[in-house]
């Protein structure tokens, strides 16, 4: 049984909508955005299913709404029709939140190659390994391919007790208004751009849509826009069949068949680029090849906003391996701002004067090669006036730009737009990787390493020094003199902001290839690496001088001084990590002895 389009049009989407016999919808509306993304939960005892899951933005409610007919436990598959991260960022909350065994993500191979990239526990279902179907309690999900409608491996899910089609990106449409369910043939009006916008190629849309047809669909639970009832959907399909979208809207304006042509071919290889290719190298390379049918451009560099506001460069110069480069090329001072500011900045900054900026929102600017030049063309996110990337193409020959050329750049946008962007969550993925690495493995107070890790990066060198691969170890032990003192007069924060202040003092003393570790409690220890016991004494005297100088600030009516005693250990041969860390906590014991804010240089133990 279906929901009625009176129902659905009056549900309350703060809460969880029955669209079919148990079938809801989980998602979120978010107000003034016209491109809304739903979730849809599949009622299955312990072996319900949640269709795509959403954004990170989204999932709190839609976690919410899910346990108002479920518990999350109670899900076992967690089907992603594609790897876009307004479908899937949700996963690794998903990934940390459960707690079963045989839970799966349910997907393409396709889709499985990127989706891999958020480093999950979860265990992929491939639909092409599992004969396109998966058996539920009391019904069986059926899995329609759909190649290429908008992403290679692209599929819908049909759940035929319904008739109800989980449609993916196919059937999506760009909503002005929030709008849960279409009420009337006008619908289309927000279907038709999502289409012309997504869809590559007429050809495609239609290959997509016979597979479709051969199924009795009753209701679309579309992934964007609206749920689309039994009455609209032959109209809908039938609008679709007879829709311009992709390639064959490009070149619109031009009336020379052979430059058209020419255009178009340019254009469809682009395209094509960006369905073959996955690494950014390969887009990158493939595309200034295509270019240049067109343009003398010399080269084409580019450049990103990372979610951190930090800029990734591009260059081809690097062969495209992205880094985070502050000196990035004039026009970059853009990014983050608006085409407006982009705009107003050619007519009012006098640095701009010499620059040429053309009504398509590009930008001719010289080089200092008089004979030189480049082009410098923003990408903004959809529906957006804010520049989130800058492609700059460089030429050796300041180039005469046509009408046809003009429309090549143009066109050019939303192919970079969306490598860009799919490079940025790459690259977002393996920097939160990193920070979650770099927390895993530093003391969260004082940022230094943690005695874990050193036990780890220690093995392996002191393996190495015994095969004369490595060079010398020393140890510099470090205690706070009296430092329980400190906690007892002015309480424990005081203490920790004492305790920062000294890891600061230590990173600042210390090399790259140290290893500065927070012991425990007031205790800290430097593992010198490639230094003599006099490196290592030389060290151990400068921090205590630091420390005993530093003013430190606890939020005190005046500053506090500090001490430290210190103990220098130089590793002897075969001697293990804790042998040496023993011999240098002797030397500090010593220096506690002599009166403290000193050093000690530890023995020579008694088996060399």
């Amino acid at each position: 049984m279906l929901a009625t389009v009176e129902t659905l049009r009056h549900a309350d989407t703060h809460h969880a909508i029955e669209i079919a016999d148990r079938i809801w919808w989980v998602g979120h509306v978010i107000p003034e955005d016209k491109f809304q993304c739903h979730v849809y939960l599949l009622e299955q005892g312990d072996q319900s299913v949640l269709f795509d899951p959403g954004s990170r933005l989204t999932f709190a409610h839609t976690l919410r709404k899910i346990e108002e007919v479920t518990p999350l436990s109670s899900i076992r598959y967690y089907v992603c029709h594609h790897q876009d991260p307004d479908i899937a960022a949700a996963l690794p909350l998903i990934d940390e939140l459960n707690t079963r065994s045989d839970a799966a993500v349910v997907t393409h191979w396709r889709a499985q190659t990127l989706l891999k990239h958020y480093g999950l526990k979860l265990p992929f279902w491939l639909i092409d390994e599992h004969d396109w179907k998966l058996k539920l309690e009391d019904r069986t999900l059926e899995f329609i391919f759909t190649p290429y409608a908008h992403f290679p491996g692209a599929f819908c899910s049909f759940e035929r007790r319904t008739g109800l089609l989980f449609s993916s990106d196919l059937f999506g449409g760009f909503t002005e208004t929030p709008q849960l369910v279409a009420l009337d043939e006008s619908h289309f009006d927000a279907v038709r751009p999502f289409h012309e916008h997504y869809m590559p190629s007429s050809d495609i849309l239609d290959y997509a849509l016979n597979q479709i047809e051969r199924y009795p669909v009753q209701m679309i639970a579309a992934q964007h826009g609206s749920i689309i009832p039994q009455h609209l959907v032959g109209f809908i399909i039938d609008k679709l069949r007879h829709l311009d979208c992709g390639l064959y809207l490009l070149g619109q304006g031009d009336t020379d068949i052979r430059r058209l042509s020419q255009l178009n071919r340019t254009l469809r290889d682009i395209t094509e680029t960006m369905l073959l290719y996955r690494d950014f190298r390969d887009i990158a390379t493939r595309l200034l090849e295509v270019v240049r049918r067109n343009l003398p451009v010399k080269r084409i560099d580019y450049y990103a906003a990372l979610p951190d506001g930090q800029v990734l460069s591009l260059a081809a110069k690097a062969r495209f391996v992205g880094i985070v480069d502050p000196s990035t090329p004039e026009p970059c001072r853009f990014i983050g701002q608006t085409l407006s500011d982009w705009r107003r900045a050619h007519v009012e900054d006098g640095r701009m004067a010499n620059h040429e900026l053309h009504a398509e929102g590009f930008c001719m600017q010289p080089e200092a090669d008089p004979q030189a030049a480049s082009i410098a063309v923003p990408l903004t996110a959809q529906d957006s006036e804010q520049i989130d990337a800058m492609a700059i193409l460089a030429f050796a020959q300041r180039p005469l730009i046509t009408s046809s050329i003009a429309q090549l750049i143009v066109q050019m946008v939303e192919p970079l737009k969306i490598a860009l962007e799919r490079e940025v969550i790459y690259r977002s993925i393996d920097l939160e990787r990193e920070r979650a690495y770099q927390r895993s493995i530093r003391d969260p107070l004082t940022k230094l390493f943690t005695r874990v890790y050193m036990q780890d990066v220690m093995k392996r060198h002191l393996a190495l020094q015994e095969r004369d691969m490595a060079p010398p170890v020393a140890a510099v032990l470090i205690d706070l003199d009296h430092f329980k003192q400190i906690n007892d007069t002015y309480g424990h924060s005081a203490g920790d902001r004492v305790l920062e202040q000294v890891a600061e003092l230590i990173r600042a003393q210390c090399r790259s290839v140290d290893v500065p570790v927070r012991f425990g409690g007031e205790e800290f220890l430097v593992l010198v690496i490639g230094q003599t016991e006099a490196g290592a004494t030389n060290l151990a005297e400068r921090l205590r001088h630091d420390i005993g100088q530093h003013a430190f600030d606890i939020d005190a009516d005046a500053p506090l001084k500090v001490t430290a005693s210190l103990g220098v250990a130089q590793r002897e041969p075969d001697e293990s990590l804790q042998g040496l860390i023993h011999r240098a906590d002797m030397a500090l014991y010593e220096a506690k002895r002599a009166g403290r804010d000193q050093y000690r240089i530890a023995e020579r133990s008694q088996t060399t």
